[in-house]
């Protein structure tokens, strides 16, 4: 007996969580960056990780669609499209933390997204690999 989820995930679902994930990563890490300029004394850097915190929290919505996607109708695992939820909740907290100034927690769980999101992009880029392309890495 076959199983019926031997089929890996469309290319187009994969491709589109690798890259927004990995956009997604890169924003939470400019947001590092911005934070540690403006406590350093630049005040204007500000306004840039403000700006910053709401495209960076747009591509995790779509890295969020690209999660569902994969699990259906990608028949992929549902747990991808979990932890992206996740993420999403631990950084709408990390707006709002911001938002009322109140750092004092908003540094701790910053580290936190980031290390979530680096997990998360680093599994995306591994997962579904063909096995010649992970033979050749």
């Amino acid at each position: 007996m076959t199983s019926l989820n031997t089929a890996p995930p469309p290319g187009w679902i994969v491709w589109s969580l690798r890259v927004l994930a990995a956009a997604h990563l890169t924003g939470v890490l400019a947001q590092a960056v911005l934070a540690g300029l403006f406590v350093t004394g630049d005040v204007d850097l500000l306004t840039w990780h403000r700006d910053n915190a709401g495209v960076t929290h747009s591509l995790l919505y779509l890295q969020l669609v690209a999660a569902v996607l994969l699990w259906r109708p990608g028949r992929g695992p549902l747990w991808p499209a979990l932890a992206s939820l996740g993420i999403v909740a631990a950084e709408t907290v990390q707006v709002v933390l911001g938002q009322s100034r109140l750092v004092a927690p908003h540094f701790p769980l910053g580290m936190a997204v980031f290390g979530l999101s680096a997990a998360f992009t680093a599994w995306a880029w591994r997962a579904f690999r063909t096995p010649a392309a992970a033979g050749a890495a």
